[in-house]
């Protein structure tokens, strides 16, 4: 199976201006992503999507292809990675370079342990499933079947739809929120229904002491505890 990985990194931020560049620790956030994609022994190529120049010369410094300037229509606050990682495929494609399934690997989840990125693949290929997530437990007082919404009559009803509400919390079924450090698809599930995620979908449970979603400077400072975490 050949195996791609891209790493989505555009050069605006909101909440973290220029993050993907920006020092997390002694390097830049997008080092993290490329180190760990370049760790892992099983993929083809590592693909580094961005509309900046300096982060496209930074990522060839770190080893990682950058084939392209990202089109600015897709390096906006409204782009989706869906479109990213299309666009991506679609170039490769042109170059007469085929790939049977992508791994988004997205900078704002900088951690991962040292060879899950390989466990990840090899479940994916062991579990012939369309796609393949990174996930945490829900944590028991968000469990869905604990969770309301109102209804027409602003009135409260189970999310799940039950009649009846489960009473104890041993009781409940394992839940799971993706943590975003890892997606692999199969490259014709991505092309043909414009999705990370197909018909069958498989997980692996991710180190909960490395889960970070880099959105607000909060999310940053809280990337610096871990890090040191990590480090000591």
């Amino acid at each position: 199976m050949r195996l791609l990985a891209i790493i989505p990194a555009r050069g605006g931020s909101k909440g973290v201006p220029k993050k993907n560049s920006k020092l997390l620790g002694d390097k830049p956030l997008i080092a993290y992503s490329i180190e760990a994609a370049l760790l892992c022994t099983q993929f083809d190529s590592v693909v580094v999507s961005t509309d900046d120049e300096n982060i496209a010369k930074l990522s060839k410094q770190l080893g990682a292809e950058v084939p392209f300037i990202r089109p600015a229509e897709l390096a906006t606050d409204e782009a989706k990675s869906i479109d990213v990682v299309l666009h991506c495929i679609q170039y490769l494609e042109a170059q007469g370079k085929y790939f049977d399934a992508v791994c988004l690997l997205q900078p704002t989840s900088p951690f991962r342990q040292k060879g899950f990125i390989d466990e990840c693949i090899n479940a994916f290929i062991k579990q012939k499933v369309d796609t393949l997530i990174s996930v945490l437990p829900v944590p028991h007082e968000y469990n869905p079947h604990w969770v309301f919404e109102p209804d027409n009559k602003g009135l409260l009803r189970i999310a799940t739809g039950d009649e009846t509400i489960i009473p104890r919390r041993q009781e409940l079924p394992k839940t799971f929120f993706r943590d975003g450090s890892i997606y692999l698809t199969l490259t014709n599930v991505i092309k043909h229904q414009h999705s990370f995620f197909g018909n069958t979908i498989g997980y692996l449970e991710s180190d909960p002491t490395d889960y970070v979603n880099i959105d607000t400077i909060e999310d940053w400072h809280r990337a610096e505890t871990i890090l040191k975490t990590r480090i000591n």
